[in-house]
């Protein structure tokens, strides 16, 4: 089954400005890892709040082509609807975090699908245990680090269990120990039929995808599997090395 297409998308923040997509083109299979690597500035972010659907709903600019997730157009959808669909952990996490507790924050998405009390509960203590913050868990979320930050935002995603979940650079941010926890995190999400799209400039994150998209200044440079990781003459060209 296919998650995600995207057909003939481009995108300008600006009317008459600089295109930061260009007529990009490809496919995401359930179930599968796929990671997007690129330059900072090639487009990836964009990418991102283009499958969210953030774009074209909450940002202007000038948007063409189509965006399907499980076979509903982004642009037809409205974005409650999409993030049952699609999770995303952006960047800079602190644009998510806005509860006095973490675990206030898991919980507030559940809640406000008007799920019972007991389930909510289930979702809060499964995710907690998942990501690995039972430590965490009554801590006021102004006061945690950036790659706690990343990992509660990470958990509040995963409590509306969407099928997709895109990673915005979250990997990037965590030190040794706790991207070796998130990576068994995402291979066993993988092993439960979730798609996961990892947007990244770090190579060594990225091994464990099964493809690997490369974006240049907006363009889709090259689609292939993770061996595409280990071309360094391809890598070198495109500045990676």
């Amino acid at each position: 089954m296919t998650a995600v297409v995207v057909n003939n998308l481009s995108y300008r923040y600006q009317k008459g400005g600089k295109q930061i997509l260009k007529d990009l083109n490809f496919t995401v299979e359930q179930g599968q890892i796929v990671a997007v690597l690129g330059l900072s500035g090639c487009g990836k972010s964009t990418l991102c709040l283009c499958l969210g659907g953030i774009i074209p709903h909450y940002l202007g600019g000038e948007m063409t082509g189509r965006v399907l997730i499980n076979g509903q157009d982004t642009a037809d959808c409205k974005i409650a609807r999409l993030a049952l669909e699609v999770g995303i952990v952006f960047q800079d996490a602190d644009t998510q975090l806005f509860s006095p507790t973490v675990e206030d924050e898991i919980a507030f998405a559940p809640e406000n699908l008007c799920l019972p009390p007991e389930q909510i509960r289930q979702r809060v203590d499964a995710v907690i245990e998942m990501v690995g913050i039972k430590h965490l868990r009554y801590e006021n979320t102004n006061d945690l680090s950036g790659g706690q930050k990343h990992l509660v935002a990470m958990a509040a995603v995963l409590a509306l269990d969407p099928p997709i979940l895109v990673l915005d650079e979250v990997l990037a941010q965590l030190d040794a120990a706790v991207k070796k926890s998130v990576t068994e995190i995402l291979l066993e999400l993988r092993r439960r039929g979730k798609t996961i799209i990892i947007v990244e400039h770090d190579l060594e994150a990225l091994i464990i995808a099964d493809r690997v998209l490369l974006l240049e200044d907006g363009l889709l440079a090259n689609d292939g599997s993770s061996s595409l990781l280990q071309d360094k003459e391809l890598l070198a060209r495109h500045k990676f090395l």
